[in-house]
């Protein structure tokens, strides 16, 4: 019986041919029969997959080939075989759409100018010295964080990534600045880069959670200072250590969930908490944002997704 695994890693290096590396990894996931998300950008790679795991040990294999990528961290969680609907390998200006490509600088060893890396062993640490001082700056979405995050941690009001930059601009983070801040998301890339843009704007003690969330549960469970559940983008939509309970909450009877929905909308892409038992109710609903712009004439979804 084939066992399945989704596989997530990314590498910063320099592609002088992004196109041509694109061609190169739908061939090399094609040939494994993989499915997931690829994107490919001047400086470097950055993917989830799903498969068999011997399959994904051969793409992985082979995708380390390329000059630079060889330094890739992959990460590995049980799959399912359908995690993901189809293949898609892209090329954009960046990894992550924080709409500042000039701010990943590479050197031989990846991305220049970001925050010291701490493993799990090492926030505990800082935390341990520094206590509440210690900012834990999630560089994710605020419907991901709204499921789990690190205790205590601050949580930027965006719903893109590019977001991010308007808000640090605007002064909003100022009064960090002089604070030890750790940046963090699900498995390292976007803590990375956020990591540089908050020490190219004046940020004097910035640190980055080495790995993501992903690395830090694999070495702390329920025993650190992670709570919840991890959002995910794939078929799972959320996992989460054994025993851990979600933070999030159903938006319709309160009960604990980290199952998201879809509005009913067909032209919104808002997410909202519901639980199993309350799904059926909810299931053609649209969210308060599309009601106030749209109270007459809207297309309903053709089937409610569920992430």
């Amino acid at each position: 019986m084939a066992t399945y695994r989704t596989v997530l890693f990314y590498a910063f290096a320099p592609v002088a041919d992004p196109a041509a590396v694109r061609l190169w990894q739908r061939e090399l996931a094609g040939r494994w029969n993989l499915t997931g998300r690829v994107v490919v950008a001047p400086h470097g790679i950055n993917a989830t997959l799903g498969g068999r795991v011997e399959d994904l040990k051969q793409y992985v294999k082979g995708t380390r080939q390329y000059p630079g990528f060889e330094r890739l961290d992959a990460k590995w969680a049980a799959g399912t075989g359908e995690d993901f609907p189809r293949l898609s390998v892209r090329v954009r200006p960046e990894l992550v759409a924080f709409g500042a490509p000039e701010a990943v600088r590479l050197s031989p060893d990846g991305i220049e100018g970001g925050g010291a890396r701490l493993d799990a062993d090492g926030l505990d640490a800082l935390v341990a010295e520094r206590g509440e001082d210690v900012v834990m700056l999630d560089g994710r979405n605020t419907y991901e964080a709204s499921i789990g995050r690190f205790r205590g941690a601050f949580v930027p009001d965006v719903t893109t990534s590019r977001d991010f930059l308007g808000e640090i601009d605007a002064g909003r983070w100022d009064h960090l600045k002089d604070r030890p801040v750790v940046t963090y998301c699900t498995g390292g890339v976007r803590c990375e880069v956020l990591s540089v843009l908050l020490k190219d704007r004046g940020f004097s003690d910035v640190y980055q959670m080495d790995g993501g969330i992903v690395r830090y549960v694999e070495a702390r469970g329920t025993e650190g200072l992670w709570d919840g559940s991890l959002y995910v983008f794939d078929g799972r939509g959320h996992v989460e250590a054994a025993g851990a309970r979600s933070l999030g909450e159903c938006e319709r009877c309160g009960a604990s969930t980290a199952r998201f929905e879809n509005c009913a909308d067909a032209g919104c892409r808002t997410q909202r908490l519901v639980c199993e038992a309350c799904a059926p109710a909810t299931a053609h609903d649209r969210c308060p944002a599309c009601v106030s712009e749209r109270p007459a004439a809207w297309s309903p979804r053709p089937a409610t997704v569920v992430l």
